[in-house]
């Protein structure tokens, strides 16, 4: 499904419930947005509209991540 999407088409109704069934799954195993949206031909945002409307919790941002110095 995903890769017959054309970039820059509009996707609605029961082709976007599909694709954001696919997207959720795809998300939840481990795939990044970022991933997401190269394989699919889509936008960062798209892909993150998508996860969001669908109801997916989005994972934190990755990389190292400061802690409180301890003075």
């Amino acid at each position: 499904m995903a890769e017959t999407l054309k970039k820059g088409t509009r996707v609605t109704g029961a082709d976007r419930e599909k694709l954001a069934g696919d997207l959720k799954k795809r998300y939840a195993a481990g795939e990044s947005i970022r991933a997401l949206a190269a394989s699919t031909g889509r936008s960062y945002g798209f892909i993150h509209r998508i996860l969001s409307e669908s109801g997916v919790a989005l994972r934190g941002r990755g990389g190292a991540t400061r802690g409180k110095s301890k003075r």
